[in-house]
Protein backbone atom coordinates (compact mmCIF):
# COMPACT_ATOMS: atom_id res chain seq x y z
CA UNK A 1 0.00 0.00 0.00
CA UNK A 2 1.25 3.50 -0.86
CA UNK A 3 0.90 5.55 2.35
CA UNK A 4 2.06 8.89 0.91
CA UNK A 5 -1.41 10.50 0.93
CA UNK A 6 -2.57 9.56 4.45
CA UNK A 7 0.92 10.22 5.81
CA UNK A 8 1.09 13.62 4.15
CA UNK A 9 -2.37 14.62 5.42
CA UNK A 10 -1.51 13.54 8.96
CA UNK A 11 1.76 15.50 8.84
CA UNK A 12 -0.05 18.61 7.57
CA UNK A 13 -2.71 18.40 10.30
CA UNK A 14 -0.04 17.80 12.93
CA UNK A 15 1.86 20.89 11.77
CA UNK A 16 -1.32 22.99 11.96
CA UNK A 17 -2.30 21.82 15.44
CA UNK A 18 1.24 21.91 16.87
CA UNK A 19 1.78 25.45 15.56
CA UNK A 20 -1.44 26.51 17.25
CA UNK A 21 -0.28 24.96 20.52
CA UNK A 22 3.09 26.70 20.24
CA UNK A 23 1.25 30.00 19.76
CA UNK A 24 -0.69 29.45 22.97
CA UNK A 25 -3.96 28.55 21.25
CA UNK A 26 -6.34 25.68 21.85
CA UNK A 27 -6.41 23.27 18.89
CA UNK A 28 -9.79 21.91 19.93
CA UNK A 29 -11.33 25.36 19.56
CA UNK A 30 -11.51 24.93 15.79
CA UNK A 31 -13.71 21.82 16.02
CA UNK A 32 -17.10 23.40 15.44
CA UNK A 33 -19.71 20.78 14.40
CA UNK A 34 -21.86 23.50 12.80
CA UNK A 35 -19.03 24.88 10.66
CA UNK A 36 -17.73 21.44 9.70
CA UNK A 37 -21.19 20.22 8.68
CA UNK A 38 -21.75 23.33 6.56
CA UNK A 39 -18.35 23.21 4.86
CA UNK A 40 -18.15 19.46 4.19
CA UNK A 41 -21.83 18.96 3.40
CA UNK A 42 -22.09 22.10 1.28
CA UNK A 43 -18.88 21.34 -0.61
CA UNK A 44 -19.96 17.81 -1.47
CA UNK A 45 -23.41 19.04 -2.47
CA UNK A 46 -22.31 21.78 -4.87
CA UNK A 47 -19.61 19.53 -6.36
CA UNK A 48 -22.20 16.82 -7.04
CA UNK A 49 -24.48 19.45 -8.59
CA UNK A 50 -21.96 19.89 -11.38
CA UNK A 51 -21.80 16.16 -12.19
CA UNK A 52 -24.14 13.51 -13.55
CA UNK A 53 -25.68 11.30 -10.88
CA UNK A 54 -24.39 8.11 -12.52
CA UNK A 55 -20.83 9.39 -12.04
CA UNK A 56 -21.21 9.77 -8.28
CA UNK A 57 -20.90 6.05 -7.52
CA UNK A 58 -17.25 6.04 -8.56
CA UNK A 59 -16.10 8.87 -6.29
CA UNK A 60 -16.04 6.75 -3.12
CA UNK A 61 -13.87 4.17 -4.94
CA UNK A 62 -11.62 6.97 -6.17
CA UNK A 63 -11.19 8.29 -2.62
CA UNK A 64 -10.30 4.81 -1.40
CA UNK A 65 -7.83 4.41 -4.28
CA UNK A 66 -6.13 7.70 -3.42
CA UNK A 67 -5.77 6.86 0.26
CA UNK A 68 -5.05 3.13 -0.04
CA UNK A 69 -3.44 2.98 -3.48
CA UNK A 70 -1.38 -0.10 -4.27
CA UNK A 71 1.66 0.69 -6.37
CA UNK A 72 2.37 -2.49 -8.31
CA UNK A 73 6.02 -2.58 -9.49
CA UNK A 74 6.36 -2.62 -13.26
CA UNK A 75 9.22 -5.08 -13.20
CA UNK A 76 6.64 -7.81 -12.47
CA UNK A 77 4.86 -7.02 -15.75
CA UNK A 78 8.19 -6.97 -17.59
CA UNK A 79 9.18 -10.35 -16.16
CA UNK A 80 5.82 -11.82 -17.19
CA UNK A 81 6.10 -10.43 -20.72
CA UNK A 82 9.65 -11.76 -21.12
CA UNK A 83 8.44 -15.17 -19.91
CA UNK A 84 5.62 -15.11 -22.47
CA UNK A 85 8.10 -14.10 -25.19
CA UNK A 86 10.30 -17.07 -24.33
CA UNK A 87 7.31 -19.43 -24.47
CA UNK A 88 6.13 -17.97 -27.79
CA UNK A 89 9.62 -18.26 -29.28
CA UNK A 90 9.93 -21.92 -28.29
CA UNK A 91 6.38 -23.17 -28.77
CA UNK A 92 4.60 -20.56 -30.88
CA UNK A 93 1.92 -17.96 -30.09
CA UNK A 94 -0.82 -20.55 -29.61
CA UNK A 95 1.07 -21.84 -26.57
CA UNK A 96 0.25 -18.54 -24.82
CA UNK A 97 -3.47 -19.39 -24.63
CA UNK A 98 -3.00 -21.39 -21.43
CA UNK A 99 -0.87 -18.61 -19.94
CA UNK A 100 -3.53 -16.00 -20.83
CA UNK A 101 -6.11 -17.76 -18.67
CA UNK A 102 -3.85 -17.32 -15.63
CA UNK A 103 -3.35 -13.55 -16.07
CA UNK A 104 -5.39 -11.59 -13.49
CA UNK A 105 -5.19 -8.15 -15.13
CA UNK A 106 -8.09 -7.86 -17.65
CA UNK A 107 -6.16 -5.47 -19.91
CA UNK A 108 -3.10 -7.72 -20.01
CA UNK A 109 -5.26 -10.80 -20.56
CA UNK A 110 -7.23 -9.15 -23.37
CA UNK A 111 -4.07 -8.16 -25.21
CA UNK A 112 -2.49 -11.62 -24.99
CA UNK A 113 -5.73 -13.28 -26.08
CA UNK A 114 -6.00 -11.04 -29.16
CA UNK A 115 -2.39 -11.85 -30.07
CA UNK A 116 -3.10 -15.59 -29.71
CA UNK A 117 -6.21 -15.22 -31.89
CA UNK A 118 -4.08 -13.74 -34.68
CA UNK A 119 -5.63 -10.26 -34.57
CA UNK A 120 -3.90 -7.71 -36.79
CA UNK A 121 -1.25 -5.78 -34.80
CA UNK A 122 -2.73 -2.41 -35.80
CA UNK A 123 -6.13 -3.53 -34.54
CA UNK A 124 -4.62 -4.70 -31.26
CA UNK A 125 -2.88 -1.35 -30.81
CA UNK A 126 -6.04 0.56 -31.67
CA UNK A 127 -8.22 -1.41 -29.24
CA UNK A 128 -5.72 -1.27 -26.39
CA UNK A 129 -5.07 2.45 -26.90
CA UNK A 130 -8.82 3.08 -26.72
CA UNK A 131 -8.92 1.09 -23.47
CA UNK A 132 -6.15 3.32 -22.08
CA UNK A 133 -7.95 6.49 -23.24
CA UNK A 134 -11.18 5.29 -21.64
CA UNK A 135 -9.37 4.61 -18.35
CA UNK A 136 -7.79 8.07 -18.43
CA UNK A 137 -11.20 9.68 -18.99
CA UNK A 138 -12.68 7.89 -15.95
CA UNK A 139 -9.74 8.91 -13.81
CA UNK A 140 -9.90 12.53 -15.02
CA UNK A 141 -13.54 12.71 -13.94
CA UNK A 142 -12.71 11.51 -10.41
CA UNK A 143 -9.74 13.89 -10.11
CA UNK A 144 -11.90 16.77 -11.36
CA UNK A 145 -14.52 16.08 -8.69
CA UNK A 146 -12.00 16.52 -5.87
CA UNK A 147 -10.43 19.52 -7.63
CA UNK A 148 -13.92 21.06 -7.79
CA UNK A 149 -14.34 20.40 -4.06
CA UNK A 150 -11.06 22.23 -3.44
CA UNK A 151 -12.40 25.17 -5.44
CA UNK A 152 -15.79 25.32 -3.73
CA UNK A 153 -14.71 24.66 -0.11
CA UNK A 154 -13.19 28.11 0.64
CA UNK A 155 -16.26 29.86 -0.78
CA UNK A 156 -18.60 27.68 1.27
CA UNK A 157 -16.43 28.51 4.29
CA UNK A 158 -16.82 32.24 3.65
CA UNK A 159 -20.58 31.71 3.32
CA UNK A 160 -20.53 30.01 6.74
CA UNK A 161 -18.60 32.94 8.23
CA UNK A 162 -21.11 35.44 6.82
CA UNK A 163 -23.98 33.44 8.30
CA UNK A 164 -22.13 33.34 11.61
CA UNK A 165 -21.59 37.11 11.59
CA UNK A 166 -25.28 37.65 10.87
CA UNK A 167 -25.94 35.59 14.00
CA UNK A 168 -23.40 37.76 15.90
CA UNK A 169 -25.25 40.93 14.93
CA UNK A 170 -28.32 39.58 16.70
CA UNK A 171 -26.38 39.47 19.99
CA UNK A 172 -24.84 42.94 20.08
CA UNK A 173 -26.73 43.63 23.29
CA UNK A 174 -24.66 40.92 25.01
CA UNK A 175 -20.97 41.95 24.66
CA UNK A 176 -19.65 38.97 26.63
CA UNK A 177 -21.05 36.56 24.02
CA UNK A 178 -19.58 38.37 21.01
CA UNK A 179 -16.03 36.94 21.26
CA UNK A 180 -16.98 33.24 21.19
CA UNK A 181 -19.61 33.84 18.51
CA UNK A 182 -17.18 35.69 16.23
CA UNK A 183 -14.54 33.00 16.79
CA UNK A 184 -16.99 30.26 15.83
CA UNK A 185 -18.10 32.23 12.77
CA UNK A 186 -14.53 32.30 11.43
CA UNK A 187 -14.00 28.56 11.94
CA UNK A 188 -16.11 28.03 8.82
CA UNK A 189 -13.58 29.93 6.69
CA UNK A 190 -10.78 28.02 8.41
CA UNK A 191 -12.32 24.64 7.57
CA UNK A 192 -13.06 25.75 4.01
CA UNK A 193 -9.46 26.75 3.31
CA UNK A 194 -7.96 23.87 5.30
CA UNK A 195 -10.11 21.14 3.74
CA UNK A 196 -9.35 22.45 0.24
CA UNK A 197 -5.58 22.48 0.71
CA UNK A 198 -5.09 19.58 3.14
CA UNK A 199 -7.67 17.10 1.81
CA UNK A 200 -9.17 17.76 -1.60
CA UNK A 201 -6.27 19.14 -3.65
CA UNK A 202 -3.82 16.44 -2.50
CA UNK A 203 -6.38 13.72 -3.25
CA UNK A 204 -7.01 15.17 -6.73
CA UNK A 205 -3.27 15.31 -7.42
CA UNK A 206 -2.81 11.73 -6.16
CA UNK A 207 -5.55 10.47 -8.49
CA UNK A 208 -3.84 12.17 -11.43
CA UNK A 209 -0.54 10.51 -10.49
CA UNK A 210 -2.18 7.09 -10.14
CA UNK A 211 -3.85 7.52 -13.53
CA UNK A 212 -0.58 8.40 -15.25
CA UNK A 213 1.23 5.50 -13.59
CA UNK A 214 -1.45 3.00 -14.65
CA UNK A 215 -1.55 4.41 -18.19
CA UNK A 216 2.23 4.03 -18.55
CA UNK A 217 2.05 0.48 -17.18
CA UNK A 218 -0.62 -0.40 -19.74
CA UNK A 219 1.45 1.14 -22.53
CA UNK A 220 4.34 -1.04 -21.41
CA UNK A 221 2.11 -4.13 -21.55
CA UNK A 222 0.75 -3.14 -24.98
CA UNK A 223 4.24 -2.65 -26.45
CA UNK A 224 5.35 -5.97 -24.95
CA UNK A 225 2.41 -7.89 -26.40
CA UNK A 226 2.91 -6.39 -29.87
CA UNK A 227 6.65 -7.23 -29.72
CA UNK A 228 5.85 -10.83 -28.72
CA UNK A 229 3.41 -11.11 -31.62
CA UNK A 230 6.13 -9.80 -33.95
CA UNK A 231 8.52 -12.50 -32.70
CA UNK A 232 10.87 -10.21 -30.80
CA UNK A 233 13.87 -11.74 -29.06
CA UNK A 234 13.13 -12.03 -25.28
CA UNK A 235 16.39 -10.32 -24.34
CA UNK A 236 15.78 -7.42 -26.72
CA UNK A 237 12.19 -7.21 -25.46
CA UNK A 238 13.43 -6.92 -21.88
CA UNK A 239 15.82 -4.11 -22.82
CA UNK A 240 13.01 -2.35 -24.67
CA UNK A 241 10.60 -2.56 -21.75
CA UNK A 242 13.18 -1.53 -19.16
CA UNK A 243 13.21 1.92 -20.79
CA UNK A 244 9.83 2.49 -19.11
CA UNK A 245 11.50 2.32 -15.71
CA UNK A 246 13.45 5.04 -13.92
CA UNK A 247 17.19 4.30 -13.53
CA UNK A 248 16.76 3.33 -9.87
CA UNK A 249 13.90 0.97 -10.79
CA UNK A 250 15.96 -0.61 -13.57
CA UNK A 251 18.80 -1.27 -11.16
CA UNK A 252 16.35 -2.82 -8.68
CA UNK A 253 14.79 -4.99 -11.40
CA UNK A 254 18.20 -6.27 -12.56
CA UNK A 255 19.27 -6.93 -8.97
CA UNK A 256 16.05 -8.87 -8.30
CA UNK A 257 16.54 -10.91 -11.48
CA UNK A 258 20.11 -11.73 -10.50
CA UNK A 259 18.95 -12.84 -7.06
Amino acid sequence: MDVATPLGIVLALAAIFVSQLMGGGNPFAIFSPTSMMLVFGGTIGVSLAGMMLKDASGFAKALKAAVLAKSEPRDGSIAKLVSLAETARKEGLLALEAAASEIADPFFKQGVQMAVDGTDPEQIREILEKEIDSMRARHRLAAKFFADMAGFAPTIGILGTVLGLVHVLGHLSNPTALGPLIGEAFTATLWGVMSANVFWLPISNKLKRISEFEAQTRELVMDGILAIQAGSNPRMLEQQLLTYLAPAERAGAKKGKAA
